[in-house]
């Protein structure tokens, strides 16, 4: 009888019961009968009690569905180490990207003694022997470096004289050029001097033709650029080139270093500089462009310099450029003094448009070089008379 009447339950509802507790599987429930006819009735049926499944414990440890789920976290790791992932069609596993290189220190710049003192600009010419203490000298020099200067100056004076006066055919044309403008210009004007270079003798043999107190006098002659490779390469050399006020210049290191400075101090002091604008003895006599560093002493010198152009012709007969490079005599030499160039208000004209600095420079140097131009035909068509 109590089997059927469970049988036509429908619907049934969970109703708290004192008896029932949340450990209990089955308990007791009254649960209305459904009818057609007459009143509803009511009856106890025995009912399996279901948990929410918000309200279910997670199985840990001390269960068996614990256990279970344990031995399959520890197989995971091995199962990674042993086989391929699994890759889902759903899911696209993006590539890691390489690692990166730790980042390469920024390069050292280069050393105090590989710049230059003042545009703190890198050298690219090895200086093999240390020419530094030479411009100390020869900035501030000490009375004991004067007495040495007067002898060396007076020594090379005179045989300079002597072999290009009277060992030699020599011929000097506008003379007085030169010798009033070193005696005779304005207190503290500069004196710049440019020429030709044919023969390593060009300085100091052209000076022979100097009077005495001009040749032989410390105070008067000229400061000269010299190549720190050929008269500057060891201390014996270095200090008798430092005593002729010889200038060490290193040939490829540009404009910008320490020997056209000291140039430039020794203008703005109002003394005499020479300088070989064509940067190097030309053998082959051609036509070259000149350096640019003596456009950089005209433009940055305090005073403008009275720029006086020479040119000579035979100082390689004199000393030849070929071995056994030895002094000639009875060989006819022939040294052409040019007009005074006037630059001032071209040097000013450039700085009030606010040239740029290389270009202001290469303006000068052409100006040189046209004049240059003029000079050299005039002495090469007065030393082929002579050669006649």
């Amino acid at each position: 009888m109590l089997m059927a009447v469970c049988t036509k339950l429908c619907g049934l509802r969970h109703v708290r019961s004192a008896g029932a507790s949340a450990t209990r599987r089955f308990y007791w429930e009254l649960v209305p009968l459904a009818s057609a006819n007459g009143p509803h009735r009511s009856i106890f049926a025995l009912s399996q009690y279901q948990q929410a499944p918000e309200t279910r414990a997670e199985p840990d440890e001390r269960s068996t569905a614990g256990l279970h789920k344990q031995e399959q976290t520890e197989q995971r790791p091995a199962l990674s180490r042993n086989s391929s992932p699994t890759v889902f069609s759903n899911q696209q596993i993006q590539p890691q990207p390489p690692s990166q290189p730790p980042a390469q220190p920024p390069p050292q710049p280069p050393t105090m003694s590989d710049r230059d003192p003042r545009m703190n600009m890198p050298t690219a010419v090895q200086i093999p022997y240390n020419i530094d203490w030479i411009f100390q000298k020869q900035r501030c020099p000490s009375r004991v470096w004067w007495l040495a200067s007067q002898f060396v100056i007076t020594a090379v004076g005179i045989f300079s004289k002597i072999l290009l006066m009277l060992m030699n055919k020599t011929r000097v044309y506008n003379k007085e050029r030169l010798v009033d403008m070193i005696s005779k210009r304005p207190q503290g004007v500069p004196l710049l001097t440019v020429s030709n270079h044919y023969s390593c003798f060009d300085d100091p043999g052209i000076w022979g033709i100097l009077p005495m107190r001009q040749a032989c006098s410390t105070n008067r002659i000229r400061w000269s650029m010299a190549a720190h490779d050929i008269c500057f390469t060891n201390k014996y050399h270095s200090m008798f080139f430092m005593f002729g006020k010889c200038i060490p210049v290193v040939r490829g290191s540009g404009v910008y270093q320490e020997a056209i400075n000291l140039c430039i101090e020794k203008c703005a002091a109002g003394q005499w500089v020479h300088v070989f604008p064509e940067g190097k003895v030309n053998m082959e006599k051609q036509e070259i462009r000149l350096k640019w560093g003596v456009g950089r002493i005209i433009y940055e010198s305090p005073k403008m310099p009275v720029i006086l152009p020479m040119w000579h012709e035979g100082m390689d007969d004199v000393l030849p450029n070929v071995e056994p490079y030895v002094l000639q005599w009875r060989k006819k030499v022939t040294i052409n003094i040019g007009q005074p160039m006037d630059l001032n208000d071209f040097v000013d004209d450039l700085k009030k448009r606010q040239v740029p600095e290389p270009t202001a420079r290469k303006l000068i140097t052409d100006k040189i070089q046209e004049e240059f131009r003029i000079l050299r035909m005039e002495t090469e068509k007065l030393h082929r008379e002579r050669q006649q």
